[in-house]
């Protein structure tokens, strides 16, 4: 009797597997353990941590929150509660604190203290920028897989395919007309 409960238990997960859609998350938690052990030290240290987090099941023991908790979590809600945090970026005129609260991202200039907000709106798919203060602009709206609505210089908007070609038209579209309002 419990082996064939447990044979079909496994066919209808091997069948659920197969035929129902997969959320694959971002696994944020193990990328940033492998990310942190990366950083350690050189590559016979980070080998060495990396080998002794696998012994110690610290790897197993992330990879399963990541599987049943958190990508459990971002696949429902959208944001991966790991993914908050600050981190510096250096860029080519100077550094940047970077701050995600899981909705969007908060970006401060160390050079002269300015800060910008990008925000993504799940139920427009689009992603806007503002300034403390300021009105939210528009930065690009998702019209299916691979389209995009893009703003136009008169304050319209218009809709760009996601390749080479498509970008490319966009821009000769923008730069065109920027050099025919001067």
């Amino acid at each position: 009797m419990k082996k064939n409960v447990l044979t079909v238990a496994l066919i209808c997960t091997i069948c659920g597997a197969l035929t129902l859609p997969s959320c694959i998350g971002s696994f944020t938690l193990t990328n940033k353990l492998l990310s942190w052990n990366q950083q350690i030290g050189n590559k016979f240290v980070n080998e060495l941590v990396f080998f002794a987090f696998w012994i110690l099941p610290v790897y197993e023991v992330s990879g399963l929150a990541d599987i049943i908790v958190l990508n459990s979590i971002e696949f429902w809600s959208g944001s991966n509660p790991v993914a908050k945090g600050t981190k510096v970026i250096n860029g080519n005129d100077g550094k940047y604190l970077v701050k995600c609260d899981g909705k969007g991202y908060t970006i401060k200039s160390e050079n002269d203290g300015s800060i910008v907000r990008l925000d993504f709106d799940t139920e427009e798919q689009s992603w806007s920028y503002s300034i403390p203060g300021g009105e939210k602009h528009t930065i690009f709206t998702f019209v299916d897989d691979t389209h995009i609505s893009l703003p136009t210089t008169d304050g319209t908007t218009t809709t760009v395919e996601l390749s080479d070609a498509g970008l490319y038209a966009y821009q000769a579209m923008v730069t065109g007309s920027q050099f025919a309002l001067n």
